[in-house]
């Protein structure tokens, strides 16, 4: 059972998404709270992550400034809403718990910028 993430697609450097982010089954009670993404020959790298009780936020350096996590409690989802983006975003978006999980690994979604 693992975390479901979705909103990824074909953009054109520039543009935005929106990926969003779920639990269900046996894992529902498990909060998301970062995202992770592995660019195509690179290891996956920590993303951006709200963590603790004042949703403390936290990014990479590579994408300070353009992405912005945030969480919706009520429903147990976490987004990660991408501006500017750049090619070398393109990769493959996970999220997680911070620090990762790694039975909670999903399939990802993946993010493909085009110059």
């Amino acid at each position: 059972v693992q975390l479901v993430e979705s909103g990824g697609g074909l953009v054109q450097a520039g543009g935005s998404l929106r990926l969003s982010c779920g639990a269900s089954g046996s894992i529902s009670n498990v909060e998301p709270t970062a995202w992770y993404r592995q660019r195509p020959g690179k290891q996956r790298e920590f993303v951006a992550a709200v963590a603790g009780p004042a949703g403390t936020l936290s990014y990479a350096d590579s994408v300070k400034g353009r992405f912005a996590i945030s969480r919706d409690n009520a429903n147990n989802i976490v987004y990660l809403h991408m501006s500017r983006l750049k090619p070398d975003d393109t990769g493959l978006y996970y999220c997680n718990v911070f620090p990762p999980w790694e039975g909670y690994w999903g399939q990802g979604t993946q993010v493909t910028v085009s110059s």
